[in-house]
């Protein structure tokens, strides 16, 4: 089956933690000692109702402020799909967390509270999907009970919120009206809902289409671990495993190895289950070539006829910082992982900072704090081999590591080579 992947988010109280919990409960997908459990947390709070939050708010900071600040992964599926829900933090101060959760989602999931309507928090985590390349928006309009079902105040919020994401990077936005605390619109339809004509919630995951989403067009697979067998009867097998990063791959197909640059041809396709004909994003494979080439982790696979990544070592990028310890400033040196790529790199200058909530940039700041972004230049011992963030999500992502502390204190994603 397909694997979504989507992430919540938006504003404290909007009911994100509740959402996952409905989702869960209504899909059949908890234990019934895991309800026991959460059962009688919320009797013992003195709560009226099973809080369904509990679910996925696992720190006991969490439980006791009812707040999310780790990111929390749940697992569920359907007949039709299987699901990785990213529960993010609605805090500013947690916009990191945030950050981390969505990097990898197919899907962002905003919750909004009918009461409230647009908040600050809603606009910013909306905006940073986009700039994650996040192609999917669904904006949940929550707390529907608490207004009392009224299609008016869902179309004021449907009408404010579709003009701010005109500006953004989505190739689909989505509005639909919910109760998460009540499961009204979240796996089936409601009658308190009726005058609402499109799919509840779960319906709409089940359907969307994401295949098209991945970069099929360049074939990138970045070398994670060569593989050698040891035993007498495997003497002869050379692997190179990995996760396919762009294209499709094919037994036979003509392939460059960077940055040697040698030449040759895809033996063979390996899994565990037999080999196949063909490996796209993002299955993770064995590629056993045609000829003894010298590759080790880090190297990239790619075609030798078409679409070669760009290389370089000097390269613009959106960067959101997230130490603590220190902020971002010229001439610091981090290590930089690309893929399976680690490297050194220098900041050599930051050139702007940007506010999430007007959208604009602040043109030469002095550094970049905690949750801030900005687009930085960075200069690296080695050229890399990338795309653009926008076309390929896996080779136009890094992160920084502080060498004295081992952290990562940034995510970064490549706009092009230095001043293009």
């Amino acid at each position: 089956m397909e694997l979504l992947r989507l992430c919540t988010s938006g504003s404290v109280d909007d009911g994100k933690s509740t959402l996952i919990g409905r989702l869960l409960f209504d899909s059949k997908a908890i234990f019934e000692d895991t309800w026991d459990a959460i059962e009688r947390t919320s009797h013992a709070r003195g709560e009226e109702y099973v809080n369904l939050a509990l679910l996925t708010d696992g720190l006991r900071a969490e439980r006791e402020q009812g707040i999310t600040i780790d990111v929390a992964y749940r697992y569920f599926a359907t007949p039709k799909r299987k699901f990785i829900i990213a529960d993010t933090p609605g805090h500013v101060q947690y916009t990191r967390n945030m950050v981390t959760g969505a990097s990898t989602a197919h899907l962002s999931l905003v919750l909004i509270d009918a009461r409230q309507g647009v908040l600050e928090q809603s606009r910013r985590h909306a905006f940073l999907a986009s700039l994650l390349g996040i192609p999917h928006l669904v904006v949940c309009v929550n707390k529907m009970d608490l207004v009392d079902f009224r299609q008016e105040r869902f179309q004021e919020i449907k009408a404010e919120f579709a003009e701010f994401c005109e500006r953004l990077d989505f190739t689909d936005v989505q509005f639909i009206p919910i109760s998460a605390l009540n499961g009204d619109n979240v796996v089936t339809s409601s009658d308190a809902l009726s005058w609402y004509q499109g799919k509840p919630l779960l319906e709409y995951l089940e359907e969307v289409e994401i295949a098209q989403d991945e970069d099929l067009d360049d074939q990138r697979f970045p070398v994670q671990y060569v593989i050698r067998p040891m035993r007498e009867a495997f003497h002869d097998y050379r692997g190179y495993a990995g996760t396919v990063a762009g294209g499709v791959f094919h037994p036979g197909d003509a392939v460059m190895v960077l940055p040697g640059g040698q030449r040759t041809r895809i033996a063979s396709i390996d899994t565990f289950d037999g080999p196949l004909e063909a490996a796209s994003p993002p299955m993770a494979v064995t590629l056993r070539l045609e000829d003894d080439v010298d590759i080790s982790r880090g190297n990239m696979i790619v075609s030798a006829t078409a679409n070669p990544p760009t290389a370089s070592n000097e390269f613009d990028a959106w960067v959101c910082w997230m130490s603590e310890r220190g902020q971002m400033s010229p001439g610091a040196r981090y290590a930089l992982k690309q893929t399976t790529h680690t490297v050194r790199a220098v900041v050599s200058a930051v050139d702007t900072l940007l506010d999430v909530n007007t959208l604009s940039e602040a043109p030469s700041p002095d550094a970049l704090s905690l949750n801030e972004i900005g687009k930085v230049r960075l200069r690296t011992t080695e050229p890399l081999f990338f795309d653009p963030y926008k076309r390929n999500r896996a080779t136009g992502s890094f992160i920084l590591i502080d060498e004295a502390t081992n952290d990562t204190v940034a995510a970064g994603m490549i706009l092009g080579v230095a001043g293009t």
